[in-house]
C-alpha cells in the first residue's frame, strides 16, 4: 500500500510572508489555478471510483488526486494569506459561505478606485440587466468575475439552512417574492420576450412555462440568487470603499437596482 502521509512541501513561514505581498495580476492567476487544480483532483477521484470495480491498481492515480489535494490545498492557503491582507479580503470572508479563493477572486479582479459605485462592479461582473452584448463587438464585462458572482450565488444557496448564515436567507425569501410574482403574472412580458429571442425546444417544461406567461422555476431560482449576489458585491463595495476612503461610499448605491426601500447595512461592519 502507498503510503500518501508524504506531503508536498507545505507553505514555510518565507512563502506565507509573500503571500501577502502578491499582485492582483498575480492573485488572479492563482485563483484561475486553484479551481483548474479543483476541477482535476475531482476527475483523478472520478477515475478512483470508476477504477474501484475494477480488478487493475489504481495506486498511481489515488497519488495523482491526493497531491492535487494537496498542491490545491497550498494555493488556498496562500489566497487566504493574500486576502487577509486586506480589510475587504477579511470581511468577505466573515461571511458564511464566503471563503479564502472567492474574497481573494474580489480582491484581485475589483479595483476599488475605479469603482465609485456598486453600478460599476456590477457592470464589471456582468451582472447589469441593463447592460447589452452586441453581435460581432468586445465582451463589455469581465467573464471570470462573472463567473465567480456566479459561485457567490451557488454558495449562498447551499448554506441558506445554516443559522449563521445571512445571504442564503436573503435569496430563500427573494425565491419566494419571485414566485408570488410569477404566479401573478408579472413576469409575462420577459416570458413573451423570450419565447421570441431564443430557440426553446416545443417540449421543455420551460417552454411550456414561458407559453403561459410565467418563468420556469430554473429561470425563478436564477432571478433569486443572482438577488442575494448583487447584495453582497454592493456590501463589500461598501467595505472596500470605505476602507479605502476613509468614508461611506455615497447613497444611495443600492436601492435603484435591488429594488428596496431602504438601506440595508453590510452585516459584520465595521469589523473588531
Amino acid at each position: 500500500m502507498l503510503n500518501f502521509n508524504d506531503p508536498l512541501n507545505p507553505l514555510n513561514k518565507d512563502l506565507r510572508d509573500a503571500a501577502s505581498t502578491l499582485t492582483a495580476g498575480q492573485a488572479r492567476f492563482m485563483v484561475d489555478l486553484y479551481y483548474q487544480w479543483q476541477e482535476d483532483r475531482k476527475s483523478a477521484h472520478g477515475q478512483i471510483r470508476a477504477a474501484s470495480e475494477e480488478p487493475e491498481p489504481h495506486d498511481v492515480i489515488m497519488w495523482l488526486a491526493e497531491n492535487t489535494r494537496k498542491v490545491e490545498d497550498n494555493i488556498k492557503n496562500a489566497l487566504g494569506i493574500y486576502a487577509n491582507s486586506q480589510i475587504a479580503g477579511r470581511w468577505a470572508q466573515s461571511i458564511y459561505g464566503i471563503g479564502p479563493v472567492i474574497s481573494a477572486g474580489l480582491l484581485a479582479h475589483i479595483d476599488i478606485t475605479k469603482a465609485p459605485t456598486v453600478g460599476h462592479i456590477w457592470s464589471f461582473a456582468g451582472v447589469n440587466p441593463d447592460m447589452k452584448w452586441e453581435k460581432k463587438t468586445k465582451r463589455p464585462f469581465n467573464a471570470k468575475l462573472k463567473v465567480l458572482v456566479w459561485k457567490i450565488g451557488e454558495s449562498f444557496v447551499k448554506v441558506s439552512n445554516n443559522d449563521n448564515d445571512v445571504y442564503g436567507h436573503i435569496y430563500k425569501e427573494r425565491k419566494e417574492l419571485e414566485d408570488e410574482r410569477n404566479e401573478a403574472g408579472q413576469f409575462s412580458d420577459q416570458a413573451e420576450r423570450i419565447l421570441t429571442e431564443k430557440n426553446i425546444g416545443k417540449d421543455t417544461d420551460a417552454y411550456k412555462a414561458y407559453s403561459q406567461g410565467k418563468l420556469p422555476p430554473a429561470h425563478i431560482h436564477a432571478r433569486a440568487k443572482r438577488y442575494a449576489a448583487k447584495l453582497f458585491l454592493a456590501h463589500y463595495h461598501h467595505v472596500a470603499y470605505e476602507a479605502e476612503y476613509g468614508t461611506e461610499p455615497p447613497k444611495p448605491y443600492v436601492i435603484d437596482h435591488l429594488k428596496h426601500t431602504h438601506y440595508i447595512a453590510p452585516p459584520n461592519w465595521p469589523m473588531d
